[in-house]
């Protein structure tokens, strides 16, 4: 018996309440399963105002969805037909890239199971849902899942849209694993929340250890954003220094659509630190290594995962992003025979080269896939103590998840060279 325990719905009250109508959410136009938009114009602000705005919209929607379906421990209501699983990414705006990895990853893993005939003789079905990086969009999709009768949901790469989305997601007992970072993730106190690689705290105290021991590193410079995610490696970065007695000589916060760093920059270079770390995503990272080469910026760069990715290396130009430090779990392609089975695969399916998040994705869908199996296609409690239950030799290693649905708990650091990560000295 799992150590989870649900909550139980209040009585309904009986006679007739006057409420208010509730606003039109501003994505309710929007089609079900959303189509990648190239070339979209449409700008990313991820802020702490529109996570808190969105979680909190979940939590109200939240005791309504429980209610709906009280006891429901199957996460679908079908229990014959396909599996319908959700992935939802970013498949347009800023971070499409993101989607589209992470998309690939997982339909990748999906057909390798339904060509062996699916679980207990049902095949997967795949359902894409966009949620442009934004937490609003995102409670809005969290409710379609419910609603549609899906029994799991993979995504999303945005931090403080599965922050969105989790309350509506947990009281309906959709178990799901996001590619999402941020330690805050791990606080939301939900049986049902996982995730598909480490947080910001492990990729950090990794890579600050490593620059401050093994590269004898003194001054600090700190570039992130006020995003899910960049909010998750300020703490983080910024806690590993200070267990080592240090201040970063700048610690600026940017917004996720900032374009213009001069600034900033300008700041950091009269500093003349040795290292610059980077906690932003890929494009935004890019331009903040292209410009700060630019001014004349000497420092090392560092971060996390999306500076071991294409996106980085081609904003920023392979010869700036050279020489940029990265802690990662997914070093490369031809790490291990698994790695390079996967890659041969993902190669053959789509086309291109398979890097870190499509190989979150592979994993952590493959896991999913293996707890339906064990539990014959249920979903709900059943299905999300089948995935804790899990030991998993994956792409990014061996996943042992916590109670906290953290899976993996270690990262190595790696170096861009010639345009390509390999292993750091």
């Amino acid at each position: 018996m799992s150590r989870w325990s649900t909550s139980r719905c209040p009585r309904r009250a009986t006679g007739t309440s006057r409420t208010s109508t509730p606003a039109r959410s501003r994505t309710e136009s929007l089609p079900t399963h959303q189509q990648a938009h190239p070339g979209s114009s449409r700008s990313l602000m991820v802020t702490s105002r529109h996570w808190f705005v969105a979680l909190a919209t979940g939590s109200l929607l939240a005791a309504a969805t429980a209610c709906a379906a009280p006891g429901s421990d199957s996460g679908s209501s079908s229990s014959s037909g396909p599996i319908k699983i959700a992935v939802v990414d970013a498949q347009s705006g800023q971070l499409s890239s993101l989607g589209a990895w992470e998309l690939k990853g997982a339909k990748l893993a999906v057909q390798q199971v339904n060509a062996k005939g699916g679980i207990d003789g049902r095949k997967v079905k795949l359902s894409v849902f966009d949620d442009q990086g934004d937490p609003t969009t995102g409670t809005s999709i969290a409710r379609k899942i419910v609603s549609g009768g899906y029994t799991a949901m993979i995504g999303t790469a945005e931090s403080a849209v599965t922050q969105a989305m989790n309350p509506i997601l947990k009281s309906a007992k959709i178990p799901s694993i996001t590619s999402g970072q941020a330690t805050a993730i791990t606080e939301l106190g939900s049986p049902y929340q996982f995730l598909n690689g480490p947080t910001s705290a492990t990729y950090d105290n990794t890579l600050e250890e490593y620059l401050t021991k093994t590269k004898s590193f003194k001054t600090f410079a700190m570039i992130t954003n006020n995003g899910g995610y960049g909010v998750g490696e300020h703490d983080a970065f910024t806690a590993a220094l200070k267990a080592s007695g240090i201040e970063p000589v700048v610690n600026d916060v940017v917004t996720p659509d900032q374009k213009d760093f001069s600034a900033v920059l300008t700041k950091i270079r009269s500093k003349k630190p040795d290292v610059l770390f980077i906690g932003t995503e890929e494009v935004e990272a890019g331009l903040i290594a292209k410009q700060a080469r630019q001014l004349g910026l000497t420092a090392v760069f560092a971060g996390s995962a999306p500076l071991s990715t294409p996106v980085y290396v081609q904003t920023a130009g392979a010869d700036v992003a050279d020489g940029t430090l990265v802690s990662t779990p997914y070093l490369s392609n031809d790490a291990t025979e698994a790695s390079k089975a996967f890659a041969a695969a993902y190669q053959k399916a789509f086309g291109e080269t398979a890097e870190l998040h499509g190989a979150k994705s592979y994993d952590g869908t493959s896991i999913f896939l293996a707890a339906l199996k064990q539990t014959k296609g249920k979903g709900g409690l059943a299905m999300a103590d089948a995935v804790r239950a899990e030991k998993y030799d994956g792409l990014l290693g061996s996943f042992d998840f916590d109670d906290k649905g953290v899976g993996i708990h270690q990262t190595v650091i790696g170096v861009i060279s010639g345009g390509k990560l390999g292993p750091a000295s």
